[in-house]
């Protein structure tokens, strides 16, 4: 679960990092009062949606010549005219794709003095299976283009979650962000905060770009990004609160209704499939057969009929399918449920387009006989593969 950059400063704030005064907008009504409660003479606003990139969009209502979707204002009135203007309007971003997110929401900052900008976050290196901060004194830039040209400038920093962060790892990432001083002392005192952050709230990523040196040598978080392990949220009901559920895919909100792990993507053939290894081999083999996966979507190891009743709809929700493969194998999930489920929702919503299944393991052929007695136009697959080729060959009318 992703939340806005304004609640992840609230929360960070609440630990004790060192983030500028701001206000958030949720209305319009709101932009004036926002700016008032600053202090001015500098105003940042920025936009609210979940994407990066803002700084460099584009409002698809203002043309190529607008301000993007950060901007640096001089006074109150400055500010507020910034805010009026971006505000309701559709920011595209290089993550937004060309239909671009409406800015709903907008947060109004103080002004910081910038020194120097640098890059920092935490997430779980699963190379080594415990929590790590990856630093560069490269802030403000894609960090996918720093590790590209510049790999040398990205150090990663493995904390055991036995000891936390300790004074030898301080001294590690001050090293590597070239921190002295009045930074260095902030530093020792920041990346502790920042880990108790990471694991006490169950953070899946914890990212800063950038953390600044202020002219007058102190660390500040400029910007922060965070988002939360989903599994763990039943025990964080205060970020549970914090959710925008206007920020997500309206098939992605539905799937969390069923407790489905669902992901949508570009592609035309929508996937149901037990098992996150199995869903992704099933995505694997759709592109090399020359499509694309419309969905990641695993219905579980113990779904109910009503469970993929409620998958299957979601998928033909989609109007980009034009193909769906279904790729079970039951060990716990029994594939007459699977064939229970397809033919419920079958009936319930139509179908229009072409349906492979492939069923294989715990009462297979009551699953196949249950299909193949319900009258639906169904291509029947052996395996993967053979499942693969005909749902390809299926929406290219083969």
């Amino acid at each position: 679960m992703n939340i806005h950059e304004y609640q992840a400063k609230q929360v960070l704030k609440s630990y004790g990092a060192p983030v500028a005064e701001g206000a958030p907008v949720l209305t319009a009504g709101d932009i004036e009062q926002a700016v008032n409660a600053l202090p001015g003479p500098v105003y940042v606003v920025k936009s609210q949606i979940h994407a990066g990139g803002r700084g460099k969009g584009k409002f698809k209502e203002l043309g190529p010549d607008a301000k993007g979707g950060v901007r640096v204002s001089f006074s109150a009135e400055e500010a507020i005219a910034h805010a009026k203007e971006m505000f309701g309007n559709t920011l595209v971003t290089k993550q937004t794709g060309p239909a671009g997110k409406q800015v709903n929401r907008l947060y109004i900052e103080d002004g910081a003095d910038i020194d120097q900008e640098l890059y920092l976050s935490i997430l779980i290196d699963r190379t080594v299976g415990q929590p790590a901060f990856v630093v560069s004194t490269e802030g403000g830039m894609d960090i996918e283009a720093v590790a590209e040209e510049t790999p040398e400038k990205i150090v990663t920093v493995a904390i055991d979650p036995a000891s936390g962060v300790t004074d030898a790892d301080v001294e590690m990432l001050c090293k590597a962000l070239q921190l002295g001083g009045s930074a260095s002392a902030d530093g020792a005192e920041l990346f502790p905060i920042l880990y108790k952050a990471f694991t006490e709230k169950d953070m899946a990523l914890l990212e800063i770009n950038p953390l600044i040196v202020m002219k007058d040598g102190h660390l500040r978080v400029l910007d922060a990004k965070v988002s939360f392990d989903n599994n763990a949220l039943f025990r964080q009901p205060d970020i549970v609160d914090l959710r925008d559920i206007t920020e997500e895919d309206e098939k992605e909100i539905e799937a969390s209704k069923h407790d489905l792990a669902y992901v949508a993507l570009d592609g035309n053939i929508g996937c149901m499939v037990n098992g996150a290894g199995l869903a992704m081999s099933t995505m694997d083999i759709i592109k090399l057969y020359g499509e694309e996966p419309a969905n990641f979507l695993d219905v579980g190891g113990g779904a109910s009929k009503e469970k993929v009743t409620a998958a299957f709809k979601i998928i033909t929700a989609d109007p980009n399918v034009k193909g769906i493969l279904v790729n079970i194998f039951g060990g716990i999930m029994r594939c007459d449920t699977i064939g229970e489920g397809v033919v419920a929702a079958v009936k319930e919503v139509g179908l229009q387009v072409p349906l492979v299944v492939r069923l294989e393991g715990t009462n297979v052929e009551l699953g196949k006989k249950i299909i193949n007695e319900s009258g639906l136009n169904v291509i029947a697959a052996d395996d993967l593969d053979d499942a693969a080729q005909k749902i390809v060959a299926a929406i290219k009318g083969a």
